[in-house]
Parts: structure tokens; C-alpha cells; sequence
């Protein structure tokens, strides 16, 4: 029979005659692999022993695939962006070249309808299907020779030529060697414009009422009278800013007597799209659609119609005699 002692004051005991320690706590006893502490019990610093917690395993797996998904996304992205911008590039350069293009008002002479560094919008499209321009438009146009001063020399600075040249391709800063002005359409082809004195200005014999024109402004200058007949496919063109704008007016002993070929016309000035607080759509001024105001222009057309249709009438006029003579010398001989 095995018998067992406990001394308490020194946490030990005999046991079949031999001293055996108390096992610290959570420590196995000899030979019988049983803990002295029961595993999850309060001051275990371990916690529990046990099969893995699957939930916690899943959790971590979808960590992994998450961060695995988000390397994948970023490099995805990396090699998208070249992409991205070259399709952004050509869409640029399309709206550009079609539709719409971003210009700078570089000076005062359209004050107070465009200020300096005003953003106008002009509307490239319509040209393209056979628009022409009409009276009242703000329109941009290439200089048709001698309108503007020589352009600044180009920069001497390869890179910044060669970036000058490319974002003005594709229409993100003005051409150096573009030359466009912007101003008013007065008269189109066959039009009659002319002013004396301080006005008014006439179109075909009718004044036009201009509240568009700078304040303090008259319609046209004393000491630069006029009178011109439009040329067909030509208009003529004035600033709003009247006495600080180097216009149709100023340049009379060019060729084409200050008229503009249509084919220079890069497209009417649409809308005012910056600064923001000038946004404003740029309208046509209902002085231009007063009535009476087409006649000397309706009048060529007419008359040339009138002339080439009077030589078939009487053509006709003269058949239809000669097919009723026969009749008429028929019935007498009855």
C-alpha cells in the first residue's frame, strides 16, 4: 500500500517513502501527463490548447486575397495609365480639330463683350457642314495678311519649342505660329456697309441700334469714313470696342479691302467660359434680324433668277403660239 505525506510548510511530500515537489502550476505531474492547471483557467497567459479556430483561418486567407487583389490593382493601374493618356490625347486633339477649341482674348479691342484673358468656346463643327457666318456673330479668325505684327521668335530652348509645339497641337496653349483675331461679323457677301461721322453704322441702308459697342464709344470713327460692297464668300468685320480696335476699317488698302475670306474663319465664339464669374453666351444682338435689313442682299440673287427665267418663259410663250395657230386655221376653214 502506497501511502503519501503532505508537509504544508514546505509544499512538498513523500510519497512510498521518496520527497516529491509540488509541480509548478500548469506544469504536467510525474508520469501521469494530466496539467496542474485546467487549460483557459484565469492567469494562464497561454490561453487555450486546441484545434485551430477555422473562422480565424478564413479571416486570414482573406487578408491575403485582399492584399494580393490590391498589388494586382496597382500594377493594373500602372500599365493602364499610358494608355488612359494617349486615348485622352487624341480625344483632345479631335475636339479640337471638329468641334470646339479653347481661345484667349489677347486684347481690349472686343471690350466690354470680352475682356482681356477672357476663355471664349468657338464652335468648330458647324463650318464643316457649309455654315457660313452671318451678321452679329463673334467669330475667330486666321489674319489674312497684314492684320497682325510678325511673330515673336520661337524660344531657343529645344525642350521647351518641342512642348510649345506639342500642347498646341492638340490645343492646350496657343500656336506661335498661329495669327487669329476675334471681332464682330457686320456685313456678309453682297452686303453694303458704310459710316460717316460718329454714326450710326449701316447695313444695306438700314442704322443698326449697337448696345453691344464700349460705353463712351461712337459707332465708327470721324476721321475714318467708309463705304464698302462686300465681296461674295467675304464679310466684314468690326470690334466692339470701337476707338481701340484695329478692324475691317484699318485695313482697306490691303488686298480684299478689308473684307475676310470665309475660308479664314476658324469659327463663331459661342460661349464666354472663364473666368466664371463671366460666363455668358454669346448671342446674336436682334439689331441684325430687323426687317428689311437682307433686301440689298436678296436683291442680287432675285434679279439674276429674273434674268435667267424671263428667256425661258418667252420660250415657252412662243411653242404654245405656234401650237394653237393650227387650230385657230382649222375652225375657220369649218
Amino acid at each position: 500500500m502506497t501511502t503519501a505525506e503532505h508537509d504544508p510548510a514546505s509544499g512538498g511530500g513523500t510519497a512510498n517513502g521518496r520527497w516529491v515537489e509540488d509541480p509548478a502550476p500548469g506544469a504536467a505531474l510525474p508520469g501521469n501527463g494530466i496539467p496542474a492547471m485546467a487549460p483557459g483557467a484565469p492567469g494562464d497567459p497561454v490561453g487555450p490548447v486546441g484545434p485551430a479556430d477555422p473562422r480565424r483561418e478564413k479571416d486570414d486567407e482573406d487578408a491575403e486575397r485582399s492584399h494580393r487583389d490590391d498589388n494586382r490593382k496597382q500594377r493594373s493601374f500602372w500599365k493602364e495609365l499610358p494608355l488612359l493618356i494617349g486615348i485622352a490625347l487624341v480625344l483632345a486633339l479631335l475636339i479640337k480639330t471638329f468641334l470646339v477649341q479653347a481661345f484667349s482674348i489677347p486684347s481690349d479691342s472686343m471690350n466690354n463683350t470680352l475682356l482681356k484673358g477672357d476663355r471664349v468656346l468657338v464652335d468648330k463643327l458647324t463650318p464643316w457642314f457649309g455654315s457660313t457666318p452671318s451678321r452679329g456673330e463673334v467669330v475667330v479668325f486666321h489674319d489674312p495678311g497684314g492684320w497682325l505684327p510678325e511673330n515673336p521668335s520661337p524660344s531657343s530652348n529645344v525642350v521647351v519649342r518641342g512642348l510649345q509645339k506639342g500642347l498646341s497641337f492638340i490645343g492646350l496653349m496657343p500656336s506661335a505660329d498661329e495669327k487669329d483675331l476675334i471681332k464682330r461679323v457686320i456685313g456678309v457677301g453682297g452686303d453694303t456697309v458704310s459710316c460717316k461721322g460718329t454714326g450710326p453704322l449701316m447695313v444695306n441702308g438700314k442704322a443698326l441700334d449697337e448696345p453691344y459697342v464700349f460705353p463712351g464709344n461712337t459707332a465708327c470713327s470721324p476721321e475714318v469714313p467708309f463705304t464698302v460692297h462686300v465681296p461674295k464668300g467675304r464679310i466684314w468685320v468690326m470690334g466692339d470696342h470701337r476707338q481701340d480696335s484695329l478692324d475691317s476699317r484699318f485695313h482697306t488698302t490691303l488686298p480684299g479691302g478689308g473684307t475676310v475670306p470665309n475660308s479664314d474663319v476658324v469659327g463663331r465664339a459661342v460661349v464666354v467660359a472663364w473666368p466664371v464669374n463671366r460666363w455668358d453666351v454669346l448671342s446674336i444682338p436682334g439689331t441684325f434680324s430687323q426687317p428689311g435689313i437682307n433686301a440689298a442682299g436678296a436683291a442680287i440673287p432675285t434679279a439674276a433668277g429674273l434674268a435667267g427665267a424671263l428667256p425661258l418663259v418667252m420660250w415657252r410663250r412662243r411653242r404654245l403660239l405656234s401650237r394653237a395657230e393650227p387650230v385657230q386655221a382649222a375652225a375657220q376653214d369649218c
